[in-house]
């Protein structure tokens, strides 16, 4: 490995550390440099590294936070399925706390010669997060499609249920109802899809809550709105509002006669829930069949604008909404 480093290098006029950085597929590197180190190991017969060898393999990396949330299951069935039509695997990369991360993951995929990259609620939509591996991405020019509102300097095709849509939705399905003390369970303060919700709904700031994606979070941010007297709390996720109904079960009320509960996704089993939730659907079958078809667009070349295709959610009213009651209106 030593002899090669030194020889490309010499054949080049470059660094060994430059050489080095073009094998191991390093950003940095401009891509004229790139091209003269592999031109120069074909010359003196050194094989390729196999993620810098020019025929890629027909494996596009889903790369999703989660599978406890049922939606991103979902979304995975129907995206590898719409791949497979079209002659492609799906390599499942999901985050773990302390695992790997979505970053290692990008290298690995890179490393296997992927086709393309899908994301779905990843750190593309967090503004304070690290997005070099996306920007990694962007230089090595690989198909990607990202799911659901991303930061804006990410230039990918997007495909997003549309937030501002589903909070006035929500906002209009408990206003008619007769609410007027409306509380929001949103993620992270610098999530994007939150933002959108959240300057949609425009709401008192005691009437919004930011927690985690989860039942518990959904829990504690729900309680706390419910101590401020809201007799509806909108969630932006199916999760969260399960661990709102929680939250109000705990504080003796009932849904939906003291306090209504809406979700987000839509996803299984929540017309089974007690009560069964009324929620906003993301059209998950048109979302990720759009998504397969500009991936595939951009594997074959074809020029797909870096623009945001927004899909229009569904209301989908249930048991866990129902009028205000006057009689039992908090302060």
């Amino acid at each position: 490995m030593t002899r090669r480093l030194a020889e490309v290098a010499k054949k080049v006029g470059m660094s060994e550390a430059t050489v080095s950085r073009v094998l191991n597929g390093k950003p940095g590197v401009s891509e004229a440099t790139r091209e003269a180190v592999l031109t120069a190991l074909d010359v003196l017969g050194y094989e390729r590294p196999t993620q810098l060898r020019g025929d890629r393999a027909r494996l596009v990396g889903l790369v999703l936070p989660e599978l406890q949330n049922p939606i991103f299951p979902a979304f995975a069935e129907v995206v590898g399925g719409a791949l497979a039509q079209q002659g492609f695997t799906s390599v499942l990369c999901t985050r773990t706390l302390g695992g790997v991360s979505e970053a290692e993951y990008v290298d690995l995929l890179l490393q296997q010669q992927v086709s393309g990259v899908v994301f779905a609620g990843g750190l593309f939509a967090q503004a304070d997060a690290s997005h070099s591996h996306y920007e990694l991405l962007l230089e090595r020019r690989l198909p990607t499609v990202l799911v659901n509102a991303a930061v804006e300097h990410l230039a990918f095709p997007q495909v997003s249920c549309d937030d501002v849509a589903a909070a006035e939705m929500a906002l209009g399905h408990l206003r008619s109802l007769g609410h007027e003390r409306i509380g929001m369970v949103l993620g992270p303060p610098d999530h994007v899809p939150s933002r959108r919700k959240l300057e949609a709904a425009d709401l008192a700031p005691e009437f919004v809550e930011h927690t985690m994606f989860s039942l518990e979070g959904g829990h504690a941010a729900a309680t706390r709105l419910i101590r401020r007297g809201v007799t509806g709390v909108i969630c932006a996720s199916d999760v969260m509002a399960l661990g709102a109904i929680r939250a109000a079960r705990r504080a003796g009320l009932s849904v939906p006669d003291d306090i209504s509960v809406i979700g987000y996704d839509d996803s299984a089993l929540m017309n089974c829930t007690d009560p069964p939730l009324t929620t906003l659907r993301q059209p998950i079958d048109a979302m990720g069949r759009a998504v397969v078809d500009l991936l595939a667009a951009q594997i074959d070349k074809a020029l797909v604008p870096a623009d945001e295709l927004l899909f229009e959610p569904e209301l989908v009213v249930r048991a866990s909404t129902g009028p205000v009651k006057r009689s039992a209106s908090r302060p």
